[in-house]
């Protein structure tokens, strides 16, 4: 579509799956004018997405400003440099002195077309750049020397900089994902930064009705897929995904005052007859720090920070009510380690007996003795009543509930295309899940400094 000379035009720079274009789409009411990336794979989910988008895959250095934006002035370009070579999950690598050069494109566009704002996000380790030593490593003496440089090249564009982290949960994406910001301009108006629109549902701000509360990683699971129980299958899970089990089940579940409980219109994939009750938590395989400690998360508070690789699996823990009179008194029968309703009580058992211990003092083939006030071990306390685990579903998160957890609707296109004559893989879908800015941070900065190209921006102002 020819646009008028004089119409300002918006660009998005590392464009990948098109997060940011999402987002900005919904503030503005329109698409992106210019979107460059060199991978295939982005280039061809962004323009699934985002058919009214003009597509660049080219090295970003490469594509000529003037040529792009063809006389037109523009609003706004905004930047998402590679973050790797500068982030802390990158600790101990080589860093790439190119990727972590990628924000000079700033500069470069600053002096070709002056873009009225620019927007760039990053990791917050971006705040330390500088050089290199010869091991690859940054030099600890010259940290953060690159980016006041940076800054000053800005600055000395004339542009206005102001920097924040802001967290993804905070406008309304069901992920507690944090990045930095950093709004430049050079037209005179104010740096404008959005106010939350989403809090904690136990603050204040929520109970009183002036925030809504944060949407939950609960909000993305897919509970008509079922988890399968872990002592049912043919190849049997390793040694390490057993032992975050165990440890999630005993913070989560065990040793949780109020775990999270799979609502009954939603658990239709879990809930069978083998239990009465679903219990569910997220386990994560990245950032062990000790061997004893559980890495994961509940259900009912926003989805961890999603990375290029599908690092998220679903635990279950499948319930019945305990057959006791009641807590801590004698039960009338033993638990039998395998009952006849295909429960998995003695497996369970053995699982947290091997990482945890217990001073239950019985053999592992023998019925649950009796269990004792002090010996609530594999009893779990839910709303006053005791149930028993009688089995452990797991499962990795499916690329539909990853992208729902970065922010996107349920309608965006990240499968069923191609890329180079060859579907697209589910680890491109997971990468470009991964490396993707969620929209709402888009539209929040969108529509607090660009007000006039958009409509019903007054709630993001701070």
């Amino acid at each position: 579509m020819q646009l008028p000379l004089l119409q300002e035009i918006v660009i998005d720079q590392f464009a990948g799956g098109g997060g940011v274009s999402e987002g900005l789409e919904n503030a503005f009411g329109r698409p992106v004018d210019i979107a460059v990336n060199h991978d295939a794979a982005a280039i061809a989910m962004h323009r699934i997405n985002h058919p009214g988008t003009k597509h660049y895959q080219e090295d970003v250095w490469i594509v000529d400003p003037y040529e792009v934006c063809a006389g037109h002035p523009v609003a706004l370009m905004w930047l998402s440099p590679s973050c790797t070579h500068h982030s802390i999950a990158a600790a101990g690598k080589p860093k790439n002195e190119q990727l972590r050069g990628q924000a000079w494109l700033s500069v470069k566009w600053a002096k070709a077309v002056r873009p009225r704002v620019q927007i760039l996000e990053n990791v917050r380790e971006f705040q330390s750049w500088g050089p290199l030593m010869e091991n690859g490593q940054p030099d600890p003496k010259l940290k953060g020397l690159t980016y006041r440089t940076f800054v000053s090249a800005m600055q000395q564009q004339g542009y206005t900089i102001e920097t924040k982290i802001l967290r993804a949960c905070d406008f309304g994406a069901p992920t507690s994902r944090e990045r930095f910001f950093m709004v430049m301009r050079c037209d005179g108006r104010p740096i404008v930064w959005p106010k939350p629109t989403h809090g904690d549902p136990k603050s204040k701000a929520v109970k009183s009705g002036r925030l809504m509360p944060w949407k939950t990683a609960a909000d993305c699971i897919d509970w008509s897929l079922p988890c399968p129980s872990i002592f049912e299958r043919r190849k049997p899970l390793v040694e390490k995904t057993l032992k975050r089990i165990a440890k999630g089940i005993r913070r989560f579940v065990i040793e949780c005052d109020d775990p999270f409980i799979v609502p009954d219109d939603a658990a239709a994939g879990n809930l069978t007859d083998k239990s009465d009750m679903v219990v569910a938590f997220l386990s994560k395989y990245y950032g062990e720090v000790s061997p004893t400690e559980a890495r994961g998360q509940r259900l009912d508070e926003p989805l961890h920070t999603v990375s290029t690789a599908n690092r998220f699996a679903l635990v279950t823990s499948h319930l019945i009510k305990f057959r006791g009179d009641n807590y801590g008194t004698a039960t009338s029968e033993p638990l039998p380690t395998i009952s006849a309703g295909g429960t998995h009580i003695g497996e369970v058992r053995a699982l947290l007996i091997k990482y945890y211990g217990t001073n239950v003092g019985q053999n592992l083939n023998e019925p649950l003795h009796t269990i004792p006030t002090k010996h609530r071990f594999g009893l779990v306390l839910v709303k006053g009543t005791p149930y028993q685990i009688v089995d452990i579903g797991f499962r990795m998160l499916e690329p539909h509930e990853l992208y729902l957890g970065q922010g996107f609707p349920s309608t965006y296109i990240f499968s069923g295309f191609e890329v180079s004559g060859k579907p697209i893989t589910k680890a491109e879908q997971v990468a470009k899940c991964g490396n993707a800015v969620p929209p709402q941070f888009a539209e929040a900065l969108g529509r607090a400094n660009l007000p006039e190209l958009c409509t019903g921006s007054d709630r993001w102002a701070m």
